[in-house]
């Protein structure tokens, strides 16, 4: 055996780090997580408000998903796809196809959210030729939105920032606004509303050419770029019956609401909704193992494999060690009745999150279903015009809330260049006492910017 190098492993916390992620700033080095919290190496407790990006639904260091692991591991951890089939894949994607909409039983795992998004795409288009419609190439979504950081992904993103280093290089697909009627300052309905902005779909199908549009790919509750949007219910049936005129794919983006962030395993079944395709990712894994799916119908998954097969795929699609862990998570969730606890803490941390409107009139909006809430600051809340967008409050207060050991998430409003708003999303297991401890955090966060930033407070 050759001698391994004694410098090869020598590492130290205090080294430079050779890693880069989105930009050059440091934290803490994490040492151990259980339940909603985490622990620094220098033994700080912090309360994960956000469940990392969303994505540790079931809490940390659960036991029987790290058991279920284990056993996985003992017996295979990789199997290649056209190799083999496992048979923690097989029992996932049967348990996925019983919890969706009747008639998505077919299902495709990735790894991510992106892969997932990506998937749906090529399956839609994939679908299409395979009925001999090749004009159909337009996949129309929303802005603003998130649906992932490929580039396939990034061209139905709608995100400043994001979008705009690689315009030159991506085919950017149309968009429609985003349901973003708590904004609008008009005499309509909640219902009329809706449907306004439902009908802009419609405009855009016809704009384009009906025989030229592919999908329409859309959050059923807005992430991180629109801070837990809500449309008005109005508009989720009339956005599927503007796909069924025009023979038009309707995508659900559920990354980010999936396996019971929202209170009901999809966030579409709070509107009885039917999508063509499903993305998952997220609380899929739960932050135990990267892990997607796309889940679709039968009927636009057979023809595409009868025409030369789904040209796709990814290396670790349907991992037994991810799938494994993923049968776990769920399993947790209906064991420990984690979509009922997320409908009641939710509903509990949502009532806080508005009573804060009457300390801080800076605070413009509370939304959300479930335990994806987020709330949005202003300058005006009777206009709802966006605070100065170099006083950076998205960034001061997620600092704010990390020195007192609360970790929430934030993005621009405005499509990224401004607008100030804070998701707050703790796991499924949060308690009464969770939401306790997030609101003493936060409002003693968001004392501290009106104190720097010369905002209202009152009392």
């Amino acid at each position: 055996m050759n001698a391994i190098p004694a410098e090869l492993f020598d590492w130290s916390q205090n080294a430079p780090s050779h890693l880069f992620y989105q930009t050059g700033g440091r934290r803490p080095f994490i040492e151990r997580a259980e339940g909603v919290y985490i622990w620094d190496a220098q033994g700080r407790r912090f309360l994960d408000g956000s469940s990392g990006a969303m994505v540790s639904n079931i809490g940390h260091g659960n036991k029987r998903v790290l058991d279920a692991m284990r056993d996985q591991m003992n017996a295979t951890t990789f199997g290649y796809r056209l190799h083999f089939e496992n048979e923690p894949a097989e029992r996932l994607a049967s348990v996925l196809s019983k919890l969706s909409p009747q008639g998505l039983d077919r299902v495709f795992f990735a790894s991510g959210g992106s892969e997932a998004v990506e998937s749906c795409i090529k399956l839609a288009r994939q679908y299409a030729l395979a009925k001999g419609e090749t004009k159909r190439t337009e996949v129309i979504s929303r802005f603003p939105s998130y649906h992932g950081s490929t580039f396939g992904a990034l061209a139905v993103t709608g995100y400043g920032p994001l979008n705009d280093p690689f315009a030159p290089m991506v085919r950017e697909m149309p968009k429609i606004p985003a349901p973003r009627a708590y904004l609008d300052r008009d005499n309509s309905s909640d219902e009329a509303r809706g449907l306004r902005y439902a009908d802009m779909l419609r405009g855009k199908i016809e704009e384009l050419g009906p025989e030229n549009v592919l999908a329409f790919i859309m959050e059923p509750v807005g992430g991180a770029s629109t801070g837990a949007l809500v449309a008005p219910d109005s508009y989720y049936q009339r956005v599927r019956d503007i796909c069924d005129d025009y023979g038009v794919l309707l995508i659900y983006d559920e990354v980010m609401t999936g396996v019971g962030r929202t209170g009901t395993f999809l966030a579409a079944e709070h509107w009885g909704q039917s999508p063509d395709i499903i993305a998952l990712s997220k609380g899929l894994g739960a932050g135990y193992v990267p892990l997607g799916a796309m889940i679709a119908r039968r009927d636009i998954v057979d023809p595409v494999v009868a025409n030369g097969g789904f040209m796709h795929g990814y290396t670790y699609a349907g991992n037994p060690l991810a799938c494994a862990a993923g049968l776990a998570v769920i399993r947790e969730i209906y064991e420990q009745d984690l979509m009922a606890n997320t409908a009641r803490i939710g509903a509990l941390l949502k009532s806080r999150l508005d009573n804060l409107t009457a300390r801080f009139p800076f605070i413009g909006d509370v939304r959300g279903k479930g335990l994806l809430l987020a709330f949005e600051l202003v300058a005006n809340r009777e206009t709802m015009t966006p605070l100065p967008k170099d006083a950076n409050a998205f960034a001061k207060l997620v600092e704010y809330a990390y020195e007192e050991q609360l970790i929430i998430y934030s993005r621009r409003t405005h499509g990224g260049y401004e607008g100030d708003h804070f998701l707050v999303c703790p796991p499924m297991i949060a308690t009464e006492s969770h939401v306790d401890e997030i609101m003493e955090k936060l409002t003693k966060s968001l004392d501290r910017l009106a104190g720097e930033l010369k905002l209202p407070v009152n009392g």
